[in-house]
Order: structure tokens, then sequence, then C-alpha cells
């Protein structure tokens, strides 16, 4: 029986706005770029895939004009004239190919599981083993700067039952404004919601000795990646001076990133991203060493559209142990998005899809306005 195969693989670089001016420690975020793959197959069946990254160059090593072009002139090249139902070869390929380019290679290997999925009629998570659960819980980010805009952001989210949990970004002002701005977030929350703090790297270790024990008597229950990346050593000596857990975030990518932050103890939480593992499959095995190991689990984001986070929420939900939840939030942060339906949010959840792959459409029309070659 002939196998389908990849027949064309097109990338698009789409740019949404985003419903307000988005901080982070390294930048500003008012416009969101998608690099959106459509990946066609000689059975007539499209696979969906998506990339996408904050704030340009600015979080990491890829940026979405970056990914376009590895995917065009490298990985597509590739995979053209392959088996499409056999996603583990193609990923192999892949990495023949071109070493690093995770978030390239994420967008296509969601392309193909997405492919498959509409092939044999399941969904995506189903082809990674199998729900264990229907919604995965999400946070929201409180990223406008302002402390009172912030509480009202908040209040309203708790009210309407959309989110309890909230991640502050902090890093761009002093320490000493940041802890202020966090304390007065958390008095007014309470016990009626959990709060954590991304520092994405800013700190140094005294700053982040200061920071994280006034951040612990005011009774925050995280901090995300205080360091910078490459100093697990620190990261080992705040997990150890700290009851409250610190999570790694820029620092893991790989199983072996998981393994390395265990053996020095340098991370209580591991924040999984499918573009930073390179696709569903690799963040599953990162998942499962960070497991073994005795760390909990967080289903991070890049912030990304509708598909990137659906197709991130299918490889969460078959995780037997999700402690921390998600931060699948992307889609609610975007004034527009490119798909038919967007994902639904409710109960501080989001429900995942039940259609055949990834279980979204694209919407033409929005495709055509919001691309960046129309």
């Amino acid at each position: 029986m002939a196998f389908p195969c990849i027949e064309s693989i097109e990338a698009i670089l789409v740019d949404l706005p985003t419903i307000r001016a988005h901080q982070l420690a390294m930048t500003v975020m008012n416009v969101q770029t998608l690099v959106i793959v459509r990946l066609r197959c000689s059975d007539g069946v499209e696979g969906l895939g998506e990339a996408t990254t904050i704030g340009g160059l600015s979080y990491g090593e890829e940026s979405p004009e970056g990914i376009k072009l590895a995917i065009d002139t490298y990985l597509a090249p590739a995979l053209l004239g392959q088996d499409a139902s056999n996603v583990l070869a193609a990923a192999q390929r892949m990495n023949r190919v071109a070493r690093g380019n995770t978030f390239a290679k994420s967008a296509l290997e969601t392309a193909l599981l997405d492919a498959q999925g509409k092939r044999l009629g399941v969904p995506v998570s189903t082809l990674l083993g199998g729900a264990v659960r229907e919604a995965v819980p999400v946070l929201w980010t409180l990223a406008s700067g302002d402390t009172r805009r912030d509480i009202e952001e908040a209040e309203s989210l708790l009210a309407a039952r959309r989110h309890d949990t909230f991640k502050l970004k902090i890093g761009r002002r002093s320490v000493a404004e940041d802890v202020a701005h966090v304390c007065a977030i958390k008095e007014a929350l309470g016990a009626r919601a959990r709060v954590t703090v991304d520092v994405n790297q800013a700190w140094s270790e005294s700053q982040a000795a200061t920071g994280i024990a006034r951040l612990e008597a005011a009774g925050v229950d995280l901090v995300e990646q205080p360091l910078p990346r490459a100093h697990r050593a620190g990261m080992a000596r705040l997990a150890a001076r700290f009851v409250v857990p610190i999570m790694a975030d820029e620092a893991v990518h790989s199983p072996e990133d998981a393994m390395d932050l265990a053996r020095q103890g340098a991370a209580d939480v591991l924040a999984l991203k499918i573009s930073k593992s390179g696709g569903p499959y690799e963040v599953l095995r990162t998942a499962a060493v960070g497991d073994a190991a005795g760390m909990a689990l967080y289903g991070g984001t890049m912030l990304e559209g509708s598909l990137g986070t659906v197709a991130a929420a299918h490889a969460f939900a078959t995780l037997p142990r999700l402690e921390w939840g998600t931060e699948l939030f992307g889609p609610l942060l975007l004034v527009d998005d490119i798909v038919q339906q967007r994902p639904a949010y409710q109960e501080f959840s989001m429900t995942l899809p039940t259609g055949p792959g990834l279980g979204l459409a694209l919407d033409e029309e929005k495709l055509r306005r919001y691309r960046r070659d129309r």
C-alpha cells in the first residue's frame, strides 16, 4: 500500500495585534507574529502548524522571519516526497539537515500530527498516547505594569471564573519597585488566587536573594527563572535557600537540560514548551525526565495563537501530572485570530477540542487579511 507523501509546505508570516501592551523584562509587545505552516499531502489531507516567538529575537535564538527562512530553505525541501504518515521519521530527517531550529521543527511536526489525526479521524492527543483530562488549567498574565489596573483585571477575571492563577511579569524596573507591585496585588487577591512571578532571567543572584525573600514573605506562590539560564549553580542555591518553588523556563529546552537541572537541584518546577523542545513528541520526553526526577510540571507558552496553543494543549493533556497547570492564554491576548473557532475558556481552564487532528480549521479570509505578504 502506497503511503501518502508530502507534496507541498508553505510557511506564512501573520501579524496579529494584541489587546494591550504586554510588558516583559526584555520587551513590550503590541503585535504578535505567527508563522503558520500549511502542509499538503498526496491523499488530499492538509496539516496545520504554528511557530511563534516572543518579541522577535528578544526571547531566544529564533525569530519569525528566521523560522520561515529555515522552513523554506532547508526543512521543507528535506520533507517533500517523504511519508506524511511517519511523523517520527520526518522528525529524524529534519534533525539530520538542521541543528537547533526547534521552533521551525515544532511547527512542522505539529502539521504532520494534525494531518495524521485528520487521516485517522482521531485527535492529536490520541496520537500522543491519549488525553487523561478534557481541559487544562490556564493562568493569566498581568502585564500592564500598572498595579491598580492589574488588580482590577484580576478581580474581573476571578468574578468571571476565567482564571484563578495570575502571573506577573517583572524585571524591567528595580527589584524594590517590582516587589512592591507584586506584594500589593497579592495582598489584594489574598487566598482567592495564586500569584506567581516571572523574572525572565533579569536578576543577578544577589538581587534574586533579596527579591525572593520579600516575595516569599508576601505569600507569592512561585518564582520563574530569576537568573540567566546558564547560571544553574545560582538557581540551585536559590532553590535550596527558599521554600517558594523555583521554576526553570529559559534554562530547559531538552531532556538533557531537565536531567542536568535535576542533578544540580536547580529547579523545583519545569516549564514545558513545544517550540523550545522541537515539537509535541520531544516535549513529552522532557516531561518524563522531569517527572521521574520529582520535579513538578507546568505547561508554558510562547504566546501562540490558537493553532500553537491547541497543539501544546494536546500534549499537556496526556501528562499524568501537571501540578502547576498551564499558561496557554495566547489566543486571549490577541484582538483577532485566523481560525474559524477559537479555543473555549471557562471554569479556569481551556477545553481541549475533540475533532480530528488539532480540531481547528483556518479562517481563509482572516488569513488573507493578516498575512504579511498580502
